[in-house]
């Protein structure tokens, strides 16, 4: 499994951002504010998996493409993006030496928090 930046949702995460769609929340909240298996679910039946990936910063490109499996590294709920979520984020991109994830990371939570 090699996972790589999506350049897509981190222009998508930057749009929301200067949109003024992003949540102020704290650290330890993005497990009570992510979305459940089965709103994902809901929203891939609605919008579809190239609507869906725009809210991961992780693209599995070796996983296939119409799987919720292919997108990691969630920053939002589908209409903002969390604060709380960057930094989870940021945190396992970290432990897990994703660098390019992780400066995107820090760059959305700079954008956030200016």
């Amino acid at each position: 499994m090699t996972i790589t930046l999506n350049t897509d949702a981190l222009a998508h995460a930057e749009k929301l951002i200067a949109q003024g769609k992003a949540t102020h929340d704290d650290r330890d909240e993005w497990s009570g504010h992510s979305p459940k298996a089965e709103d994902e679910n809901d929203f891939i039946d609605e919008h579809g998996y190239a609507e869906y990936a725009k809210w991961h910063l992780g693209i599995d490109r070796s996983a296939s493409d119409e799987t919720k499996g292919r997108y990691s590294f969630p920053f939002g709920d589908f209409g903002t993006i969390h604060r709380c979520a960057v930094i989870a984020v940021e945190s396992r991109a970290a432990q897990n030496d994703h660098g390019s994830i992780v400066s995107a990371a820090k760059g959305l939570l700079e954008k956030i928090d200016s």
